[in-house]
């Protein structure tokens, strides 16, 4: 107004100051004098001036600093439900309607063209959907001899299929027979055998085949005793080279692990130095298909090779050559001789068949069938003194067999368990570490009981679907195996607890062996073709 001159609030104890020029205030229905400076009643602030900036929303009651939220129960179902409806169909009913009180029913908010076009209808609900009736051929006319059809007449839609006339069906079963008979040649037909030496005297000075033992190394390799105390490999020391594919398998020589022998995708088997040079001393070949499983005999001078060219063949490791070749005419999964002296003549071997077959060397035929199993027989493990051996399979269990004997007396599954594609046998012969496809290692007893050891289960590693191979360190201090993603994992026997974990290969690292004379070198293979020393 005009006579305002100046304005001034001070808030204290109920006091208010104005200074006022030529005007008059009524506050609390009393006329104050223009010539009072004091008020000592408290005025509302209402009757200060209207703050110009002040929004509708500003000005609009709310209890919340977002707005004014009034109390409300929605039931979790209703809710749910009308969420779900708007994030498929974009519509859902608006709840600040009263449906009682809307004369047209459901009002929504979102998209209402869909809404109408659904009829309302939610996730939960199923609408009528218009299916339309399977028309049929309409000949119905009895007069029509040839062409009358009646209630067996065909769909509209109905297509017949083309089938060849009986000159063009004689043609064809002749090309499937010639086909039949030329595949059949060629899977009875074994692939040739033949051998590399990669090295330009076979015999040192002293006529010694890489078969002998070495003495200057430094380390006792005829010792039957394992190192006192292993230690983690850190580092990588040398890189075998020379599969042109993923490497299946890795064996040490018996005893003394101065040679190392790997078997490959690539058909080959190949065989290496340990030490000194580490050269790749001689290639074996002789399988038209990837070699799966290798399996030395006592001494080293034989070993056997199973590949999904459905052959198990026996090879001389000095001189290459093949000696004898087994086949049912199914795939061999695994292979083992067995180890007792007495009884080097004889091997098992895990097929595709569900089968255990037992061959006879020096007759070549099949002497024992162990036929209990209900899925692929993956590995073969002799326990208690070579007396027995304890089978895995596809079908989830772990079966304990007497040798000769085609009946097991032991048995054990329980619905908890996997698959158990790769078993080792402790050091002391007391456990079996089995890989398990639930991303664990299964720790059994290997004597009389053959229980779980449920205090002994390492994870931490991914290898669901591959068959990793598992391996203890010679003084039975750490458990070591490949996974999935190409490491080295590495576990502490007594606590269980994962160690280390080293990145070893670029694909999966299908195989982890512990040298048995040394305290802390460990040998790698994975599909990345190569093969690793770890120290």
């Amino acid at each position: 107004s005009e006579g305002w001159v100046g304005l001034l609030l001070s808030v204290g104890w109920g006091v208010i100051s104005i200074i006022f020029n030529n005007c008059c205030v009524k506050v609390n229905h009393n006329v104050l004098d223009t010539v009072m400076l004091d008020i000592t009643v408290c005025a509302s602030f209402q009757l200060g001036p209207v703050n110009p900036f002040r929004t509708q929303q500003m000005a609009a009651p709310r209890n919340t600093l977002s707005g004014f939220a009034e109390p409300a129960h929605i039931n979790d179902f209703m809710f749910e439900q009308q969420r779900r409806t708007f994030h498929t169909y974009g519509y859902a009913l608006d709840p600040t309607v009263d449906r009682s009180e809307v004369p047209g029913g459901d009002t929504y908010i979102g998209s209402v063209e869909e809404a109408e076009k659904n009829q309302g209808l939610t996730v939960f609900e199923s609408g009528k959907k218009k299916i339309e009736k399977r028309k049929k051929l309409k000949d119905s006319n009895p007069a029509n001899i040839e062409g009358f059809q009646g209630p067996w007449a065909k769909f509209v839609d109905e297509k017949d299929v083309a089938k060849p006339s009986e000159e063009e069906q004689k043609e064809l079963d002749e090309i499937i027979a010639k086909r039949q008979k030329k595949g059949k040649h060629e899977d009875d037909k074994p692939a040739e055998e033949k051998t590399v030496l990669h090295v330009k005297d076979m015999y040192d000075y002293q006529g010694r085949s890489y078969l002998h033992i070495p003495q200057d190394l430094g380390v006792n390799l005829r010792s039957s005793e394992p190192p006192e105390k292993c230690y983690l490999p850190k580092k990588q020391m040398h890189i075998w080279t020379g599969h042109t594919k993923g490497v299946s398998a890795i064996r040490l020589f018996p005893r003394s692990g101065h040679l190392l022998l790997s078997c490959s995708m690539d058909c080959k088997i190949k065989l290496w130095e340990v030490y000194n040079d580490r050269r790749c001393l001689r290639t074996f070949i002789g399988h038209s298909k990837a070699v799966r499983d290798i399996c030395f005999n006592n001494e080293g001078t034989q070993f056997l090779s199973a590949a999904y060219d459905r052959y198990l063949k026996l090879w001389d490791t000095e001189t290459g050559k093949c000696l004898v070749k087994f086949t049912n005419r199914k795939v061999p999964y695994c292979v083992k001789f067995n180890p007792d002296e007495d009884k080097q003549s004889l091997f098992v071997a895990g097929m595709s068949d569900k089968k255990i077959v037992q061959w006879d060397i020096r007759s070549g035929e099949v002497v024992q069938e162990y036929d209990r199993h209900l899925g692929a027989v993956n590995t073969i493990t002799f326990v208690d003194e070579n007396r027995r051996f304890v089978s895995t399979s596809d079908d989830k269990s772990l079966r304990v067999w007497e040798w000769d004997i085609p009946v097991d007396f032991k048995y054990i599954a329980e619905p908890s368990m996997h698959s158990m594609p790769a078993v080792t046998l402790s050091p002391n012969g007391k456990w079996l570490a089995c890989q398990s496809m639930d991303n664990q290692i299964l720790i059994f007893g290997a004597q009389n009981r053959f229980r779980l050891n449920k205090k002994k289960i390492f994870k931490g590693h991914m290898v669901a679907g591959y068959a990793c191979q598992v391996d203890f360190s010679p003084d039975m201090s750490y458990v070591a195996s490949g996974d999935a993603d190409g490491k080295l994992n590495i576990w502490d026997w007594k606590t269980t607890k994962l160690y280390s974990r080293i990145k070893a290969h670029d694909k999966v690292c299908i195989s982890a062996i512990w040298h048995p004379h040394e305290t802390s070198k460990v040998i790698t293979c994975g599909w990345d073709g190569q093969i690793k020393l770890w120290d």
